[in-house]
């Protein structure tokens, strides 16, 4: 299996950035990992939200493959602490799917259309993060669901 992040949006900070590739380093001797960012939308200050969120879902949709399964990061997902999470990951490498596709959408959520594709949700948080910060936590998140899958010192229970 592998697994992808879809993001909306360039992060421009650079300590974010060097995090982000240090963990997608790691991330790599456990599983191959992408992440693939879609440009934000131009001229979106004079689009409604729906508007925006039907654009951004078009190009989400474009980034998918048929046998995908899409996983959305949504603040109305389902919640799990770091050992549930890892246990989660191992359903879906036991499943047989050739590859998971996590996305983190623009400011405004996600289209009707991407909710319709989705095979679930998950929300890292009650609280509000910028998306910038979700990617770095995400992909935190997925290296130490894997160090706790292989009983790695990283985690402490």
């Amino acid at each position: 299996m592998t697994i992808k992040l879809i993001a909306i949006g360039k992060t421009d900070n650079k300590q974010l950035l060097a995090l982000i590739a240090d963990y997608q380093k790691r991330l790599g001797f456990y599983i191959k990992f992408s992440l693939e960012i879609i440009p934000d939308i131009k001229n979106s200050k004079n689009l409604s939200e729906d508007l925006q969120k039907q654009k951004e879902g078009e190009l989400i949709l474009k980034k998918l493959n048929n046998t995908d399964t899409l996983i959305l990061l949504d603040e109305n997902g389902k919640q799990f602490d770091s050992v549930g999470f890892s246990d989660y990951l191992q359903k879906h490498m036991n499943s047989g799917i050739k590859q998971l596709v996590f996305v983190i959408g623009g400011p405004y959520g996600f289209s009707d259309e991407i909710y319709a594709e989705a095979k679930g949700k998950i929300s890292l948080s009650k609280m509000t993060f910028s998306h910038q910060m979700i990617r770095l936590f995400f992909i935190e998140q997925l290296y130490r669901g894997f160090t706790i899958l292989r009983n790695e010192p990283y985690h402490h229970r």
